[in-house]
């Protein structure tokens, strides 16, 4: 897409929905608590076999964050403050499960296991403080967690392709990772992720099961419920809202589009939500605006684009949703990867504090509420 064009997309992405004239920034972020690359030791074993981790992007960086990768983070954030004395708040969209991989096999790959976070958290050499430091990241309002789903894992696809013994997916269970792209394969990424994708109405019926069960983990975690959900993938079928009202869920992050499976694995239909749409359940869309990924971005202006972006949404009376998942900020696997991205991070605060003085942070719920409060009141 042209520059012209790109900039034309984002301003009328902007014109419908909600507004506000308050200048309010969220920072949303997603793949907390799910596992991906286990340890460097791994990322060289795959290479070593042939799996060109190194091309793909989640697989070169993405790892469970460490406590040091938390530590970086949490300091940073508590440097900045608005005019307000409120700090930066990360969104933190948490998986709270991982596959049990050892009750997995002793199964005989017939029957699917998983763990909670806290325990993936023990099994990692540099991450068994992980969960304090979320807790505690709560508490100082930076760093605050809601449902991303139980993993990030399409449990059903995962477990039929161990039951028969495919090699991809073989090698990855060995080595402790949620599936693995097919060896020959790199640029369709590893189809496992999508853990809402379903195959058929039984399949369905599953992963409707999984998400219900995923926010109950959530709550018994964190003792409280998740007001918002976000898909993995953005992909999730509309059936699915119901149980997330049921589950107290009032708010439903995403892009502009979602992602519903035509079932089979044979794709997507995307269908477009605006800032503040409501559905038949009087769920609120909250749709991210602005993208700052500087792990994930293919050129050299992630900070000037993502400040252009919050200008473009400031300009229609519209708060800036900053997607930042997780990868950015971790340096488990490759230190310069998180060492790169807080320092962009770093300037990104500064710019807009600079820029905006009179700025808000805010969570997905804050922002969730006062949409709410004012649609309710009539304002």
């Amino acid at each position: 897409m042209s520059k012209l064009k790109q900039r034309f997309s984002e301003h009328l992405f902007n014109i419908p929905g909600w507004r506000t004239k308050r200048r309010i920034v969220v920072f949303e972020s997603d793949d907390w608590g799910s596992i991906r690359m286990p340890s460097r030791d791994v990322y060289e074993t795959c290479l070593k076999q042939g799996y060109r981790v190194d091309h793909n992007l989640f697989s070169r960086y993405d790892s469970l964050a460490s406590e040091e990768d938390l530590t970086y983070l949490f300091d940073l954030l508590v440097s900045f403050k608005d005019r307000k004395g409120n700090h930066p708040v990360i969104t933190a969209n948490c998986l709270v499960a991982n596959p049990d991989f050892e009750k997995i096999q002793e199964s005989g790959f017939d029957q699917y296991y998983y763990e909670s976070i806290t325990e993936t958290f023990t099994k990692y050499p540099k991450h068994h403080k992980c969960f304090n430091l979320w807790q505690e990241g709560l508490r100082l309002n930076i760093f605050k967690p809601q449902s991303h789903g139980r993993e990030h894992l399409n449990v059903s696809r995962f477990m039929h392709d161990l039951k028969i013994g495919d090699d991809d997916v073989m090698f990855a269970f060995t080595h402790k990772m949620p599936g693995i792209f097919k060896k020959n394969e790199v640029e369709l990424g590893n189809q496992y992720i999508f853990s809402l994708d379903h195959a058929d109405n039984n399949d369905l019926s599953e992963k409707v099961r999984i998400v219900k069960e995923g926010l109950l983990l959530f709550r018994e975690l964190f003792n409280y419920s998740s007001k918002s959900f976000i898909a993995t993938n953005y992909t999730w079928d509309p059936s699915m809202e119901i149980v997330l009202s049921e589950m107290g869920v009032q708010f439903i992050q995403g892009s502009k589009f979602q992602n519903i499976p035509k079932g089979g694995h044979n794709g997507f239909k995307p269908k477009y939500h605006f800032l503040g749409e409501r559905n038949a359940f009087r769920q609120l869309y909250l749709t991210r605006n602005v993208y700052f990924e500087p792990t994930l971005s293919i050129s050299n202006d992630c900070l000037s684009s993502a400040l252009r972006q919050i200008e473009t949404a400031f300009r229609w009376h519209k708060p800036a949703i900053i997607s930042i998942h997780r990868i950015n900020f971790v340096g488990y696997i490759d230190q310069q990867n998180r060492d790169h991205t807080l320092s962009l991070f770093n300037n990104l605060l500064r710019r807009i504090l600079w820029l905006w003085p009179d700025v808000e942070f805010f969570s997905t719920v804050d922002l969730g509420d006062l949409i709410v409060q004012q649609k309710d009141s009539g304002m």
